[in-house]
């Protein structure tokens, strides 16, 4: 416990000053405030050398306890102080610093902000629990003019000496703004300073006129909660559900469940008219409900909010003020509201790539010189002054910084050992599996889809498998496949109906060489049998001629506009977004503030509920980004449904998937029960250091609340939020008998590291490496328009004439491209005020529990450790998939990032 008695800082005795009647005995301001801070990797040992000045940074249960300094017979009054941090907005909008002078002014003359304190007591005589007098805090016209970023008030109050501990503060703001109270630090109790971390929204009491109640740092499970406390913890969560009715304002705190009934917009045409998600016929999770009213025209779908108007989402769950410039003023906005319809207006129809050096240009030049379109589109803009701006704005905002597939090797991405290497190593690493069966076996219906039989062949792949027959390959685990062709032929003839698309079902085998790194060795392009005589599947190998080479780079660019659309529809949103979102609305409705389990999970569900409801806004929506630019078009959420019917949470933990894939095998002699079947799959063995430190800290946590078992069964709280989570939040799915229990400490850790993990670490490598291998086309399109020419089509005699002018026509068009660009630019940006893996706000007062500090400080260190192992990993030539000439370091697991676009960091959160 040595950290813990250096974070604690001052001894008891030293404390003991406070009590006394005089406000002279309070200590500076300085001394208690703990000022919010994170802890990034690289300041982490500083922050633990900085905790030792005299700031106490856990309350441990035993130091609870007022000093007994007063008579039992006649209580005193005496007087404590509450030091009160606002963070204030540093960009106002005319409405808002208007608002903020009238605060300031009618403070003056009582329309302040209230403090009341609640003692974890109850009064004998009232039967109720015991409060404090009111304060109020101070100076607040005085300090309402000040820019910086955190402003400090203070309040006092009279309490008596058999008051007890202070469990509770209920706060009142009587002005007309709402501001963000980050925490309330109470000095002058003999037990020294109590820290409320609030981080929360206080509305006017015009608009709520309910007290808040903020709760101090220390957990309590629901049946150890202090008589004073117990009545407010209940209405508190009562609060938060609210009642299911109503359309929500934007001040709004309530959290409840809704159906994915508003991607639509019917009432602009049957075009753009989308089925309801959730549900029998297309099942999926549950979404945070807004109670809009319905379209005109379609009484069950929900009127949609467009940009730049918000969404709902309860009010703490929004954006902070940096988050929303990241996301709002970067590329996306720019680009999507106001490059694309001005350059749609430019010209008749879209244009292709002439040539890679155009691609090359978005980085060098920017969008508009090298395609021939900024003369054009600058005699459309009416003022000089424009024109001047608007080439500012090229130059800046749409020159595109170089991805980073490009920076060791520009001409890595037509390399066959790199398109292999990024099926392991690149920002979708989780559909590879294991080849068990050849050929491969589909699981679909052959009365539906006709013959299913694969067209892979023994002699497509011997050629390429070093002298091993394919049953030795298979033995001896050489072969490797990812497999799309169940995910796409059900829907292949409506995708290829669409304008400007065309799509197969792919599969893609490798094969791992005795130098330790896999290869491609066949592609199976699939087609929906359209008649007896028809050519619906073939194979490719590796090319051996001019001809054969252009069509295997065809071949390949298919499969990555596969694997683009499964891992956006289905490992990215549907796998760490839709999913999660139940597990979080949950929490908040059925976990008290006090709960220790919601003090946990707490970081993991930060931003995950706006980013969700943003994406509803413009990129899974009717014409949205996904639907623009990504093979399934008007289909993509209906391939999303169909990949949630064989969702299984209990599949969802690292160790789970890797051993149900076939990567791994049960090993109970490996630090994580498993052994990685294929030795340098960088994310399985970064992954797998990760989920170990996430498991450990996790059983620790769990254990230390939880010593018996049956204290996790008679959790009514905790119960409530698991059976919620799954009976209303993923309903669909609530029959299911592979649900994990809930009625052991194992099961617990279990279920809460499966959800850290995909909060953290899974979204991570799934999430930021988007722009650096997407934001080059050619190396991962999102969509392809052309399919690969047989010798009897109409455009092979074109193909063969020009092959690159025949690729680069299948590939996205330029508006298509740049606009793909401009959203996996903003997804794979990290903000100002991320929060990585290993860090918390306030991180030594989040949890009054000493001994959880300590522990999670450890949970730190190991995170720092893991980082160091990743480093070295990327050193070693003998792993080839992450080391060697021209090769990316797999980063996407390293925890910490600088902000930017940088190909690394694991936020705590789906914020993204």
């Amino acid at each position: 416990m040595a950290l813990t008695k250096q974070i604690m800082g001052t001894s008891l005795m030293d404390k003991s000053q406070f009590v006394s009647s005089s406000s002279k005995s309070f200590l500076s301001q300085n001394q208690f405030l703990v000022r919010p801070s994170l802890v990034p990797s690289q300041r982490r040992r500083e922050h633990l050398r900085k905790a030792n000045r005299g700031i106490v940074a856990a309350i441990s249960e035993d130091l609870v306890k007022i000093v007994p300094v007063f008579s039992a017979e006649k209580p005193v009054k005496f007087k404590v102080r509450a030091v009160v941090t606002v963070r204030n907005k540093i960009k106002e909008d005319f409405k808002e610093t208007i608002s903020k002078h009238v605060d300031a002014l009618t403070d003056k003359i009582g329309r302040n902000v209230a403090l009341e304190l609640i003692s974890t007591e109850i009064d004998p005589r009232t039967k109720a629990p015991k409060k404090s007098s009111e304060g109020v805090l101070k100076d607040w016209s005085k300090k309402s003019s000040l820019k910086a970023e955190r402003v400090n008030y203070t309040a006092e109050f009279m309490v008596d000496s058999n008051f007890g501990i202070p469990g509770a503060i209920t706060v009142t703001n009587k002005h007309q703004k709402e501001f963000f109270l980050e925490t309330i630090t109470l000095e002058g109790f003999a037990c020294g300073p109590l820290h409320f971390p609030v981080n929360s929204w206080m509305q006017s009491k015009k608009d709520h006129p309910e007290k808040r109640i903020v709760f101090c740092n220390k957990p309590y499970l629901p049946n150890q909660t202090p008589e004073g406390l117990r009545e407010l913890r209940q209405k508190e969560l009562k609060n938060l559900r609210g009642d299911g009715s109503g359309v929500r304002k934007l001040s709004d705190r309530i959290y409840d469940y809704a159906l994915y009934n508003d991607l639509g917009n019917p009432d602009k045409g049957t075009d753009l008219a989308r089925p309801t998600v959730g549900g029998q016929k297309f099942p999926y999770p549950r979404r945070c409900r807004t109670g809009r009213l319905p379209t005109d025209t379609d009484m069950s779908a929900e009127s949609r909010v467009e940009k730049p108007l918000p969404m709902y989402v309860p009010r703490d769950e929004r954006f902070e003020e940096s988050k929303m410039d990241t996301f709002s003023f970067g590329r996306l906005k720019g680009v999507l509201h106001n490059l694309i319809p001005s350059l749609m207006s430019s010209f008749k129809g879209d244009k292709d790539f002439r040539v890679f050096g155009d691609i090359d240009s978005l980085y060098s030049e920017g969008i508009l010189l090298k395609l021939g379109l900024q003369d054009e589109l600058l005699k459309k803009l009416p003022l000089p002054n424009m024109v001047s701006k608007f080439q500012d704005y090229n130059q800046g905002i749409l020159k595109y910084d170089t991805p980073k597939i490009l920076s060791k090797d520009k001409l890595a991405w037509l390399r066959d050992d790199e398109f292999a290497r990024q099926a392991v190593a690149g920002v979708n690493p989780s559909s590879i599996e294991r080849l068990k069966v050849f050929p491969p076996v589909s699981k679909l219906d052959p009365e539906i889809y006709g013959p299913l039989e694969s067209a892979l062949k023994e002699e497509h792949i011997t050629p390429n498998i070093h002298g091993m027959t394919v049953q030795q390959a298979l033995d001896e685990n050489k072969l490797y496949i990812v497999d799309y062709h169940d995910v796409y032929l059900p829907f292949l003839d409506r995708i290829n109906a669409l304008d400007g698309r065309k799509a197969y079902a792919t599969r893609t085998l490798y094969f791992l060489t005795p130098t330790g790194a896999l290869k491609p060795i066949a592609i199976e392009l699939s087609l929906p049998n359209s008649g007896p005589t028809s050519r619906s599947k073939r194979v490719l190998t590796p090319a051996t001629d001019a001809t054969s080479n252009w069509m295997w780079q065809l071949a390949k660019a298919h499969v990555c506009a596969n694997d683009a659309g499964v891992h956006q529809l289905v490992h990215h949103w549907l796998r760490t977004h839709a999913t999660l979102e139940p597990f979080i609305l949950a929490a908040h409705r059925q976990l008290s503030a006090m709960h220790p389990i919601y003090k946990l999970l707490d970081p993991h569900m930060r931003y995950t509920l706006e980013i969700n409801a943003l994406a509803r806004q413009i990129l899974i929506n009717a014409d949205g980004v996904i639907e623009s630019c990504f093979t399934p078009g008007r289909y993509a959420m209906e391939i999303s449904s169909s990949a949630y019917k064989n969702w299984r949470f209990d599949r969802e933990s690292l160790p789970a998937d890797l051993v149900q894939r076939g990567m791994a095998v049960p090993d109970p002699t490996q630090p994580h029960g498993v052994r990685l079947v294929l030795e340098d799959y960088p994310y399985g063995s970064d992954g797998l250091l990760i989920w170990g430190a996430i498991e450990n800290w996790v059983r620790t946590y769990v254990h230390h609340y939880y010593p018996d078992s049956s204290l996790i069964r008679n959790d009514r709280e905790l119960q409530n939020w698991y059976s919620e989570s799954i009976n209303v939040g993923h309903a669909d799915l609530r029959h299911e008998n592979w649900w994990p229990s809930l009625s052991s400490a194992d099961d617990l850790v279990s279920i809460l590291s499966t959800l850290i993990w995909l909060a953290s670490a899974q979204h991570a490598a799934l999430n930021f490496g988007q722009y650096p291998y997407g934001g080059y086309v050619p190396n991962r399109p999102p969509l392809m328009r052309r399919l690969v020419p047989e010798e009897n089509d109409p455009e092979y005699a074109s193909f063969i004439s020009d092959p690159q002018k025949y690729f680069l026509s299948s590939l996205p068009s330029v508006l298509q491209a740049i606009k793909y660009m401009a959203v996996v630019d903003i997804l794979s940006t990290h903000s100002p005020d991320e929060e990585y893996l290993g860090e918390r706000q306030q991180p030594s007062t989040w949890s009054g529990d000493a001994e959880i500090v300590e522990a999670f400080y450890k949970f730190s260190a190991e995170i720092m450790e893991i980082e160091k192992e990743i480093e070295r990993r990327n050193s070693d030539p003998n792993l080839k998939h992450r080391c060697g000439a021209g090769v990316l370091p797999y980063e996407l697991l390293a925890p910490s990032s600088e902000p930017g676009i940088t190909c690394r960091g694991v936020p705590n959160s789906v914020s993204i």
